[in-house]
């Protein structure tokens, strides 16, 4: 004990002491039962550890599924943003009958939508597109496991968005339409405004220009993506979603007229089937000679071959199966003629 009090009443002492605890003099720290007196007659009285929160359980059980469900909870916010934004700026524009912005007004709404969509799921990769998450599976190595999960919350995060705008624009689309009960799809009134939520084709475009057209935009997309992303090559960094934001008013300003640049099976069939159970009916299915399933489709053959054709030609990493012997075919043929494991071993 008098050695215990001769190194309270020695200051070196105590400012070594105060220096390694992390206090200054007079200071407490943020547990209230660790304290240490600054004055020659201090005595330390009652140095405990920190304790454990008393609600260290629930807290803990929220943090795991958070984590678990953090990828799925970030598409689907991402997803909902973009569609906030894309189906916003129709809204406006359709129903203010073009006072309110253009058609390269749409370009810009769509292109932030992406742009800030991306920044929201950042944590799951900014893929907000099931067509995206595809080609990162076939060509860098995404878990195919996680496809579904990204597919469901992808289309369930454009199915909320889509009816927070219909909620948020109501009203002028009773005004529009002409009544609270009329909804009509584009091709079948003048006044629709089935076309806020979901993409409905020019009249003059046949099946296979509306396939062609929804590819061809795809292509484009995963081919920019895959160089973005590529630091092999210059690469965007951190500047990605900014980056994107132009190659989707790109896309809409040279590439959208004749199909609305979908581009996106969640960005067209959620909205599209909000809108079927709003009350549009089944002309949101017939419309354009039934196109509602080109954007279901195109995308994802658009987007393997953009990111195949960056693969074959630019890009040099190993993580590509196409920079593997045979394009990727030798490892194919390899995966499928594995031997099945022997489930009695003990190895």
């Amino acid at each position: 004990m008098e050695s215990l009090a001769a190194a309270v009443n020695n200051p070196e002492t105590m400012a070594i002491i105060h220096k390694e605890i992390g206090f200054s003099a007079g200071q407490t720290g943020d547990c209230t039962s660790v304290y240490i007196g600054s004055q020659p007659n201090s005595v330390i009285h009652n140095i405990t550890v920190e304790q454990e929160p008393s609600h260290s359980e629930p807290s803990n059980l929220r943090n795991t599924i958070r984590a678990c469900a953090r990828d799925a909870c970030s598409e689907f916010f991402g997803t909902m943003i973009l569609i906030l934004f894309g189906n916003g700026v129709v809204a406006q524009v359709l129903l203010s009958h073009g006072e309110k912005g253009d058609y390269q007004s749409i370009s810009w709404g769509w292109g932030l939508g992406v742009m800030l969509g991306v920044y929201v799921s950042g944590q799951s990769g900014g893929h907000i597109n099931p067509a995206v998450t595809f080609a990162n599976c076939i060509y860098r190595g995404f878990p195919w496991r996680k496809f579904p999960i990204y597919l469901s919350a992808q289309i369930l995060g454009a199915m909320c968005g889509a009816a927070i705008v219909y909620g948020n624009y109501k009203s002028a689309i009773d005004l529009f339409e002409g009544g609270a009960s009329i909804r009509t799809v584009p091709g079948y009134s003048s006044t629709a405004t089935a076309g806020i939520f979901c993409a409905y084709p020019a009249a003059f475009m046949t099946r296979t220009g509306q396939f062609f057209s929804e590819f061809l935009a795809s292509a484009i997309l995963m081919f920019v993506i895959f160089a973005l992303k590529d630091d092999g090559n210059l690469g965007a960094g951190q500047l990605t979603p900014l980056a994107l934001f132009f190659v989707i008013f790109g896309i809409g300003a040279c590439f959208g007229w004749e199909t609305g640049y979908t581009i996106n099976l969640a960005r067209d069939f959620g909205p599209r089937l909000t809108s079927y159970m709003l009350g549009y009916g089944s002309e949101v299915w017939t419309a354009g000679n039934h196109y509602f399933w080109v954007p279901m489709i195109a995308p994802f053959f658009g987007c393997a071959f953009g990111g195949w054709l960056y693969d074959v030609f630019l890009y040099t990493g190993i993580q590509s199966p196409v920079n593997t012997p045979w394009l990727g075919l030798k490892r194919l043929l390899c995966f499928s003629r594995r031997r099945p494991v022997n489930l009695d071993s003990s190895v």
